[in-house]
């Protein structure tokens, strides 16, 4: 019995040994299923997105492609309506881009960053939408819960950053080089300051603008460092205040915020948000102002100097000319001043410093050229050093955040390896001061 014992021991303990074994044995390497499974290797490389902006040839799909334009019907949602001026400016090139190819569409307006837009999104497919938009950053999530159930729709999203990692075939993000139409709005902000310095005015060491902001976010960080930036390019002594009203459209707020920096001293006011609140305060108070998404020349004629924004059309003509021609959408889209998707508005000689709107072609010129870049790290510099290295949190897999060295060249690679803004960093000069 004994030695019957000791045999089923000796047994017991091999096998154990052989499961330990095979427990340590190295798996064989395999390709990710899928992005959130990916290497740390691969996860921590930068990779460029494949930027194709080429405008499409509206009438030659119209002439190639008759048959699937004839099927197509596109439903846009907007966060708000034609009072607010980004709605109203992305409601326009909806329109014309539509009309362009002469297929039908529906407007969703006034659409919450919540369960609405998912809910939205449905609604239009039921009614035929095979392509439909959203305007707004926090209309992602939800886009892209509609993206996963009706795999069959084109889902395309403005200001999102996460078509480049969630790899849906259906899924698409969309900017523009904004920040170089805010550098050159800036331009013109700061030969507005040279001018009133000229006139004794104020002194150039009281050259301080004021920045109505949004939220806190890199998308508004970026626009307004760029801008900044511009207006110190012709009046290096500017400095710059920036407020948040926590809302991408409060009239009220927006109005309160620019009074605000106007009594704090500032002499010239520019804004990121939707309203007209911070331009009317300018106009009553007799401030210059730089504006966003169009020209706000009839309601401040004294005061608007001009404004920066996104022409949409081009995006849109690329996903219904593509989407009809049965061709690859990229992840990412960014549009450029080549392009035509970064526009300015014609300058107000009435508010402007005389040769505003030559100096701006000439700027312009060196942008498209790629002879001057917006964020040249020789031209700021970050907590009194001058910024060499940047990790910004790009590359987003599953539970990982993935962080990208976006600084190379001497320069801040903004929407190179995703077509959202990554410029979250606040540069000496410009002080927040909500705190």
């Amino acid at each position: 019995m004994k030695r019957t014992l000791a045999i089923l021991l000796v047994l017991a303990l091999a096998l154990c040994l052989f499961a330990a074994c095979a427990k340590t044995e190295p798996a064989p390497s395999a390709a990710p299923a899928n992005p959130t499974e990916a290497p740390a290797a691969d996860r921590d490389a930068a990779v460029k997105f494949d930027n194709d902006s080429t405008p499409v040839d509206v009438a030659a799909v119209k002439a190639s492609a008759a048959d699937a334009l004839g099927k197509t019907k596109v439903g846009f949602i907007f966060l708000h309506d034609e009072n607010s001026t980004y709605d109203k400016n992305f409601i326009n090139a909806a329109i014309q881009a539509c009309e362009d190819f002469g297929v039908p569409y529906v407007l969703r307006t006034n659409i919450p960053e919540g369960q609405e837009c998912y809910n939205a999104a449905g609604e239009l497919v039921d009614d035929g939408c095979t392509i439909i938009f959203a305007d707004s950053f926090g209309h992602e999530d939800f886009m892209i819960q509609a993206a996963k159930k009706y795999p069959d729709v084109q889902f395309c999203h403005a200001t999102g950053t996460k078509a480049h990692t969630e790899n849906l075939p259906n899924y698409h993000n969309a900017f523009a080089n904004i920040y170089e139409g805010r550098y050159l709005a800036g331009v013109a902000a700061g030969m507005k300051l040279n001018q009133m310095i000229e006139e004794g005015k104020f002194t150039a060491d009281e050259a301080l603008v004021g920045y109505v902001g949004a939220f806190p976010y890199a998308e508004v960080k970026s626009g307004y460092t760029s801008w900044f930036l511009g207006v110190r390019s012709v009046c290096p002594t500017a400095t710059m205040e920036v407020t948040f009203t926590n809302s991408w459209y409060d009239e009220a707020l927006e109005k309160e915020a620019a009074n605000t920096l106007i009594q704090r001293g500032c002499k010239l006011i520019s804004q990121h948000a939707d309203s007209m609140g911070a331009p009317t305060a300018c106009e009553t108070a007799g401030i210059p102002n730089v504006s966003y998404n169009g020209s706000t020349v009839d309601a401040c004629p004294n005061t608007f100097i001009v404004s920066s924004r996104i022409n949409w059309v081009p995006y849109m003509q690329v996903i219904i000319g593509r989407t009809a021609k049965g061709e690859k959408i990229n992840a990412d889209w960014t549009g450029t001043l080549a392009n035509g998707a970064v526009e300015l508005t014609e300058v107000n000689e009435k508010a402007a410093a005389p040769g505003t709107a030559e100096k701006i072609a000439e700027v312009k010129a060196a942008l498209i050229a790629g002879t001057l870049k917006v964020f040249d790290t020789n031209t700021f510099t970050v907590d009194g050093k001058k910024l060499d290295s940047y990790k910004a949190d790009i590359n987003d897999w599953g539970d990982f955040t993935g962080e990208t060295e976006v600084v190379s060249g001497g320069v801040f690679q903004e929407s190179v390896f995703r077509s959202a803004p990554a410029f979250d960093l606040n540069i000496d000069g410009i002080t927040i001061i909500d705190g």
